[in-house]
Order: structure tokens, then C-alpha cells, then sequence
């Protein structure tokens, strides 16, 4: 096992750090101090490994499309037939270790703040169209060609409502979240 330097602990706490910080203040009101406070550090640390807030922002969410991607390997290994990997695409955007309170509160609100920023714009336009990809990959072996683009958009739509909803209550429940899934995928096969 190799060691751990500590210029990645430390990028980990600030990226922990960030999400909380976020959760709690705003993604437009959280300040650099604020988030340095939560990681018991400075915000001189955060400059030093990040440059900026936008360079810590764009991290954090880099550290969330990883979870991500990584949630969706692990269900893909385990899905044998189209309807597995489709329901396998969205439960891994419900998945436990993303779908939490403070996780979908920053989530959210990066969103809705990324055309403002080109780097934080990129990786939401990157991840939007992985998503469609694999949601695509998975209908058209479903469905029919004249029903494929409507079943991958209510698929979109039913996950990011599903992530706002959650953000604005601050109520997640990712085993519900992936069961609803299923039902809506049933629901749509009929």
C-alpha cells in the first residue's frame, strides 16, 4: 500500500470542506475563509493548492464525477441485459455515497452557476452528454426509433428533478431514489 502524500490529504479536506461549506452558505455567498474554517485551515492553504475558488469549485466537482463514474462501473460489472444497464446508468446518479444533502446541494447549485464559468461550464456539458450516452446506449436495445428520444429525455428529467427535489428539501433517500427509478424504467417498457 502506498502512502498517501499530503498534498492529496490536504486536497481531500478542501474538497470536503467545499461541499460542506456550500451546503451551508451558498455557492455564490461561501467564501474562501468560510471554507478554509471548515477545513481548519486558511484560505492562504486554499490558494496555494488551488489558485482560486472557481479552481477549488471545479475540483470538488471533478471529485463528484468520479464518485460518479465510479458508482456506475461497479452497477455496470453487475448488469447482465439492456434494462440492467439502463436502470444500472440511473441508480449510479442515486448512488449512496453521492446522493447525500450537502452533495446535492453543492450538485445543484454548480449547475445553475456553471454558464458563467468556462471550466465549470465544460465539465457540466461533459457530464451532461456522458449521461445521455449511456441513458442512449441502453434505450435504443428498449425501445422503438420513434420513441428513443422521448424516453431518454423523461429519463434525463426524472433524475435532475429528482436531484432538485432533493437539494431543495435536503432530504435524500437514494434507496427510494433507485426504486422509483426501476418503477418509472417498468413503467415505460409496458
Amino acid at each position: 500500500m502506498t502512502r498517501r502524500r499530503i498534498r492529496d490529504i490536504r486536497h481531500d479536506e478542501f474538497v470536503a470542506a467545499t461541499i460542506r461549506g456550500v451546503h451551508a452558505h451558498g455557492f455564490g455567498r461561501v467564501t474562501m475563509a468560510e471554507i478554509a474554517k471548515e477545513a481548519g485551515s486558511s484560505a492562504a492553504s486554499i490558494a496555494y493548492y488551488f489558485g482560486s475558488k472557481e479552481k477549488l469549485m471545479e475540483a470538488t466537482m471533478r471529485h463528484l464525477l468520479t464518485l460518479l463514474k465510479q458508482a456506475m462501473l461497479r452497477r455496470y460489472a453487475a448488469a447482465n441485459t439492456a434494462r440492467d444497464r439502463l436502470i444500472a446508468v440511473i441508480d449510479a446518479n442515486f448512488d449512496d455515497q453521492l446522493f447525500t444533502p450537502a452533495q446535492c446541494s453543492l450538485w445543484v447549485q454548480f449547475w445553475s452557476n456553471a454558464p458563467y464559468a468556462p471550466s465549470l461550464s465544460r465539465l457540466h456539458s461533459i457530464n451532461r452528454a456522458r449521461v445521455q450516452s449511456h441513458v442512449q446506449a441502453e434505450v435504443k436495445h428498449l425501445f422503438p426509433p420513434d420513441k428513443r428520444a422521448a424516453v431518454t429525455a423523461m429519463l434525463q428529467a426524472y433524475m435532475d428533478g429528482v436531484w432538485l427535489e432533493a437539494a431543495q428539501s435536503n432530504d435524500c433517500n437514494p434507496s427510494q431514489a433507485r426504486k422509483d427509478a426501476a418503477a418509472l424504467v417498468t413503467l415505460l417498457l409496458q
